[in-house]
């Protein structure tokens, strides 16, 4: 029986999640040499990993411009981490329809234990950088993280003391003032909470106990994104948001 080297990882394991967290950090495609060289690895090897991660279909091999990113598994991954399979593909639908309706990006946001994460993006057709991708977590005076702070009261007091932390106290005021008006409307507005020029808007979606089960948003230029619930973008999104937390057992209360 051969005996085991306490406290000691699988070796191969660790440089192929190293491989990926490059891919991570470097947040775009990447050619073999560009891996190479970041990662120190032999070429022999790399070829090696590079292959079996692509098989497994956890690295893309795009065959044209000869690149490699991350691959779609690790959504599935992702996605099965957040135990939030039948929320995304619920939605997924209704974000085309927003995307194609306003033509914005549309995305859902729900909670992890590190705060709100994007779960699923639908891009415009003309693309733009939202300062955000797939798995990101979100603070605090973003859109989608208003609505958690608003909606998920004491159920998240280490990430929101934690951002509030972070904010200046006239954003700390600004953001525990809304609080209300966020929960009498069921929206809210963020500008430029990333990036330059890119603003959004979130409403929230909720289940048959009436609870928190994700953030609808909509991303876009500044001048694009309504900043009341009034607007007929916001209202079209609030009424699909409905719609949604209706297939999930809400009831609306009409009181």
């Amino acid at each position: 029986m051969t005996k085991q080297t306490k406290n000691k990882g699988i070796q191969s394991l660790d440089v192929g999640i190293s491989i990926l967290d490059i891919f991570l950090k470097e947040g775009k495609a990447l050619k073999f040499s560009e891996i190479q060289s970041l990662s120190g690895i032999t070429k022999s090897n790399l070829y090696k990993y590079l292959y079996t991660l692509t098989q497994r279909g956890i690295v893309y091999r795009d065959p044209i411009e000869n690149t490699y990113m991350l691959g779609n598994r690790l959504i599935e991954y992702g996605n099965a981490a957040l135990n939030e399979f039948d929320v995304i593909s619920r939605v997924n639908p209704f974000l085309k329809e927003i995307s194609d309706h306003t033509s914005l990006t549309s995305l859902l946001a729900v909670w992890s234990h590190t705060g709100p994460v994007i779960a699923s993006i639908r891009n415009a057709d003309y693309g733009i950088n939202i300062g955000a991708q797939m798995g990101a977590t979100l603070p605090l005076n973003s859109s989608s993280g208003k609505i958690f702070s608003t909606f998920r009261q004491n159920k998240n007091q280490n990430w929101e003391s934690k951002e509030l932390n972070q904010l200046t106290k006239k954003e700390r005021d600004e953001v525990l003032a809304e609080k209300e008006k966020i929960k009498e409307e069921k929206f809210t507005h963020s500008t430029e909470p990333l990036i330059e020029h890119i603003s959004s808007f979130s409403v929230p979606l909720f289940d048959f106990k009436r609870e928190l089960i994700g953030a609808l948003t909509v991303v876009g230029y500044t001048p694009l994104i309504p900043n009341n619930p009034r607007d007929e973008t916001s209202q079209y999104v609030i009424k699909t948001a409905l719609k949604i937390s209706k297939s999930f057992g809400f009831i609306e209360d009409h009181r």
